[in-house]
């Protein structure tokens, strides 16, 4: 496994687009979290690791209107990768699902533990003091305001996160935590979502 890693990382960084929120690093982040869910969950290393590596090989923008069809987009090139690096056959209709299941935008429901753990990795990396970080870079690529000045915190309004980046938290990330599909991820994403929700009432605070 440790050989096709090498192969995983260094496809990935040629195809990554610039996009500070879908760096290498995020990715990273990303096989990190989902390795330790694998062995919590006694999952198929052979299926999460290359899911988790190659989950974002095609990454479209937020406000793309293709932005659904990303992670088909991105199954299908990291199938034909791993074909073309010999990974074994067995495993790459697993893969292609934990890829295609991954994304939120595509609603597509993850139906293998190992297509769950590749979910909930990807979704902990929105949330926490990087997920603030994560969702401050989106919105300035995007350039659009931090809040609404009149209620930054969606108090007397619905939250419209294709206006303001502060919107995002209250009409997704603060969702995520229950769309956990692991016992672990569930606990570590309240715990990130308590870190998010401290950050917006210190901002409360200063603005």
């Amino acid at each position: 496994m440790q050989a096709f890693e090498s192969l995983f990382s260094q496809f990935v960084a040629a195809e990554l687009p610039a996009d500070a929120a879908h760096d290498l690093a995020h990715v990273r982040r990303v096989v990190k979290t989902a390795k330790r869910l694998c062995d919590l969950e006694s999952a198929c290393a052979e299926v999460v690791v290359p899911a988790a590596w190659l989950h974002d090989c095609v990454t479209l923008a937020k406000d793309d209107p293709r932005r659904s069809q990303g992670s088909l987009l991105a199954a299908d090139k990291a199938i034909t990768f791993l074909a073309g690096v010999d990974y074994p056959q067995q495993y790459l209709a697993a893969i292609h699902h934990a890829i295609l299941a991954h994304s939120f935008s595509a609603g597509i429901a993850p139906e293998t533990l190992e297509a769950k753990i590749v979910q909930d990795a990807d979704r902990l990396d929105a949330l926490g003091a990087i997920g603030v970080v994560r969702c401050l870079q989106v919105g300035t690529a995007l350039g659009r305001p931090l809040y609404a000045a009149e209620d930054p915190f969606c108090r007397e309004r619905e939250a419209d996160d294709s206006r303001y980046t502060l919107d995002h938290f209250k009409q997704k990330l603060f969702t995520l935590a229950d769309t956990m599909q692991t016992t672990a991820a569930r606990e570590e994403a309240r715990h990130r979502t308590r870190v998010m929700q401290d950050f917006l009432d210190q901002l409360a605070q200063e603005i």
